[in-house]
């Protein structure tokens, strides 16, 4: 290649400055984010603008945490002259109740400029308050609405609030003295709480992520704690416009404990209280509500010992009466039962003294009959009749079988007995026997 075919790199740089200034010779305003912004020594403010491309619907998980990561579209060296500095940011400052800082979005009047070593360069000479502040509503509305499409704009308010709210995860920042008023009105209060902060950037840039991790952290501890507490002091609009940033207000809907919120001041109201099961006004205004809820809490459970203690009483009494009336009633039966049961026994006396002469009468009669039969079979009566009893080696004989004539036999009679010799055997009919 000649070097007729070829510029400097200066030459260059040059031609790229003079189309720039000749494309762009009046300042025009533009709408970006910043990403960074630092005011140096000198008195200079260096800004980095961003276009970020856009964000997909986050998702807020029970009990998990998700984000988006999303690179720029398009990227930016900004500065402010310290020759406006100071008023510029004054101006925004009055008008949005903050300063500049990372995480903003505004609408810049700015100068485009091109140096052959710095490169490109946005001169800022105006700021339009109204942008930045319209721009949190936007967002705000546009929160309020994916929330409701989604479908999770009732869910933290339909949680369950329990009885007594004790366990406390707070998320704060442990540097903010809302924090610290919290802690003092609720140590004031007289009861028994237990807090443990989980300490999270509640302002700018970084106050998403941080938030959300700090409750993503509690919802992985969810057992341990009765509530959450997500305070913050007052600011300007766009200091808590992170309070209306869709992942934390999704997180904070779908969260599996009832969450309360205290973020500002008595005029502040974000999506984040909306979408809270319980929104007050400020941390003071949390710790008063915990303590009051707990001293209603008791004023019921005294109530309730009362009422028990006076129905015991009346049931005690009633049952005593009762039973007073019992003992009366059981005594009167028990006195009559006992006056039937002695006639009763009376007349089963009579009964049994009748029924027993009765018997013997019975028995008696039956004894001299069966007396009278035995004296008529008796053997006595019936040898006085003229029988006898003849016997051989001292058995009665019942028969002549077996005899022989010339054994000795013996003969009882009625009135004494006699042994005889037998001479002759005769068998029924008389005749004589061998």
């Amino acid at each position: 290649m000649t070097d007729g075919n070829h510029i400097s790199l200066s030459e260059l740089q040059r031609r790229i400055k003079c189309a720039v200034e000749e494309a762009l010779p009046m300042p025009v305003w533009v709408a970006a984010e910043i990403s960074e912004l630092k005011v140096n020594y000198s008195g200079h403010c260096y800004i980095e603008l961003v276009e970020k491309a856009d964000e997909p619907a986050a998702t807020a998980p029970r009990g998990g945490r998700s984000g988006s990561s999303t690179g720029p579209r398009a990227q930016a060296r900004a500065v402010i002259w310290r020759s406006q500095y100071p008023m510029l940011s004054a101006y925004f400052e009055a008008e949005t109740g903050s300063k500049l800082a990372a995480g903003m979005k505004i609408l810049a009047k700015v100068l485009v400029s091109y140096h052959e070593l710095y490169g490109l360069t946005l001169q800022i000479v105006d700021l339009d308050a109204s942008y930045t502040l319209g721009e949190v509503q936007r967002q705000r509305q546009m929160t309020i609405k994916r929330l409701q499409a989604d479908g999770v704009w009732d869910m933290n308010r339909e949680t369950a609030m329990p009885m007594l709210v004790q366990r406390i995860a707070v998320v704060s920042s442990a540097s903010a003295a809302g924090y610290r008023d919290f802690m003092n009105e609720l140590r004031s209060g007289g009861y028994a709480f237990r807090t443990e902060l989980f300490d999270a950037v509640v302002q700018g840039a970084a106050a998403e992520e941080s938030v959300t991790a700090a409750l993503s952290a509690i919802a992985e501890r969810a057992e341990e704690f009765d509530a959450v507490a997500m305070i913050r002091g007052g600011g300007s609009a766009t200091d808590l416009s992170c309070f209306d940033s869709y992942l934390i207000c999704s997180y904070v809907a779908q969260f599996p404990l009832p969450v309360i919120t205290g973020i500002g001041h008595d005029k502040d109201t974000s999506v984040a209280d909306m979408v809270a099961h319980k929104a007050l006004k400020t941390p003071t205004a949390v710790a008063a509500w915990l303590t009051d809820r707990m001293a209603r809490i008791e004023a019921w459970l005294d109530e309730s010992a009362r009422r028990l203690h006076d129905t015991a009483v009346a049931a005690t009494r009633n049952e005593r009466l009762r039973l007073e009336r019992l003992a009366s009633d059981t005594a009167r039966e028990g006195g009559m039962y006992v006056e039937r049961c002695r006639s009763a026994l009376g007349l089963l006396r009579e009964q049994t003294a009748a029924a027993a002469l009765r018997i013997v009468e019975s028995n008696k009669a039956r004894l001299e009959a069966a007396d009278g039969l035995v004296e008529g079979r008796s053997p006595q009566r019936i040898m006085r009749m003229g029988f006898a009893v003849v016997r051989s080696g001292g058995r009665a004989l019942l028969s002549t079988e077996g005899l022989r004539a010339g054994e000795r036999i013996e003969v009882e009679l009625c009135d004494g007995a006699l042994d005889a010799d037998i001479t002759s055997i005769k068998a029924k009919g008389y005749g004589e026997k061998e």
